[in-house]
């Protein structure tokens, strides 16, 4: 059977790899995103999907938007039964979707029809969500609407972030795309509609989410401090530079007397606490414009945010 691969990211590349190791299936070519700048350099990175396919002599293809009729007719040269999709980052037209004999399959990182969209694990910690898991689905000309293949789920962590849970859910990805893929050629799933009175949809992330409300109480905060990490990223203003917030933690201290994003207490000793809409959030990691990223009490070991700074503010 020949397979054609589309996916980008790292999130991409455990599904590759079983497609890779699968019996009786030929990867007949990977359709990956263009090589874009990076680092302080800017210099062009190959994404990880192209890396993997190369070290593999899989024949690469790379099209600014592979709607356009160079991607159709490559897609036709290749002729694929079937060709899967992870983390891709471009819509198909219904002329590809047409392409392989038995239909385009998806690997989305959410229990479908919730969080559809391209930032699923994102939204999930983000929304507070105790669970998630991943669908695999049959593309259609929707996003993210095709019928229902299977799903596995699994619970996400306290103190889990969209890095650490993305890893996770990339691996069971992959194992629900053994199966479906083995079991889907014997004919033995039958498709399902998506229910959508259930459905949600998020929008992509944008650097401005990242920037804290100190008004939310102190679990919604924790939820898109762990949701944004590690990209775009949390962050909040002091005295007018941007200070990012890479872990929290809500505690029960309280001071009612305090407008939301007062400095309650700030030593080396005993950390740095932030008033929020019903209570109190501790900043546990934290780093300055320049600085390391570091525990907010080494920070305060040897520098000063005084109590009764007010975080988040315009700075004149």
């Amino acid at each position: 059977m020949k397979i054609v691969f589309m996916g980008t990211p790292d999130f991409a590349l455990p599904s590759l790899r079983t497609l890779i190791d699968l019996p009786d299936i030929e990867v007949a070519g990977v359709f990956t995103q263009p090589d874009r700048p990076a680092g302080r350099g800017h210099k062009l990175e190959k994404p990880p999907v192209k890396v993997l396919a190369e070290e593999c002599r899989i024949p690469v293809f790379q099209f600014e938007k592979v709607r356009r009729q160079e991607g159709l007719d490559t897609m036709r040269m290749l002729k694929p039964d079937i060709v899967v999709t992870a983390a891709f980052g471009q819509i198909l037209s219904k002329k590809l979707l047409d392409v392989p004999k038995m239909g385009t399959i998806n690997v989305h990182a959410s229990l479908l029809p919730k969080h559809r969209g391209s930032a699923p694990v994102n939204w999930s910690i983000i929304m507070g969500d105790t669970v998630t898991g991943v669908t695999t689905m049959l593309t259609d000309v929707g996003l993210d609407t095709g019928d229902i293949l299977q799903s596995k789920s699994i619970a996400i962590g306290d103190e889990e972030t969209a890095g650490e849970l993305t890893v996770r859910l990339a691996d069971l990805g992959a194992e629900l795309l053994k199966d479906t893929i083995e079991a889907y050629v014997r004919g033995e799933i039958v498709p399902q509609k998506q229910d959508e009175s259930k459905m949600s949809y998020e929008p992509m992330l944008e650097k401005s989410l990242g920037r804290i409300d100190w008004k939310m109480d102190s679990q919604k905060i924790s939820c898109l401090v762990r949701g944004v990490n590690p990209w775009p990223g949390a962050y909040t203003l002091y005295q007018g530079e941007t200070m990012k917030i890479w872990r929290t933690k809500p505690c029960d201290r309280v001071n009612q007397n305090a407008p939301a994003g007062t400095v309650v207490v700030s030593s080396g000793k005993e950390g740095l606490f932030v008033q929020s809409g019903n209570g109190t959030i501790e900043i546990l990691e934290m780093q300055m414009p320049g600085g390391k990223r570091m525990s907010a009490k080494s920070y305060l070991a040897g520098k000063r945010i005084p109590e009764g700074t007010i975080l988040g503010v315009e700075y004149e």
